[in-house]
């Protein structure tokens, strides 16, 4: 499956990956960049294992943040206004 953005004609590569939620995030930055360890719940108390990592530089990491910020305010307020009706 591609999705396309139609804004900058951007088509990415979608494969039969399954989504991983994540219940803690941990965060590490250094004057190289960020990394982000996604984790999941273990099997007993305070134990948790990391499904993934991400690395980005610190300047994506401030585009990922406003852009995720963005998206989240936007979907908030849909969601406000479909209350009220």
């Amino acid at each position: 499956m591609a999705k396309q953005d139609e804004d900058k004609n951007i088509q990415v590569a979608l494969p039969n990956i399954p989504i991983l939620y994540t219940d803690m995030v941990f965060m590490n930055v250094n004057e190289d960049g960020v990394t982000i360890d996604v984790c999941q719940k273990g099997a007993g108390p305070n134990q948790y294992q990391v499904v993934t990592r991400i690395g980005m530089s610190k300047e994506h990491a401030k585009r990922f943040v406003k852009k995720l910020g963005e998206i989240i305010a936007l979907t908030t307020a849909h969601q406000d206004s479909t209350k009220d009706n």
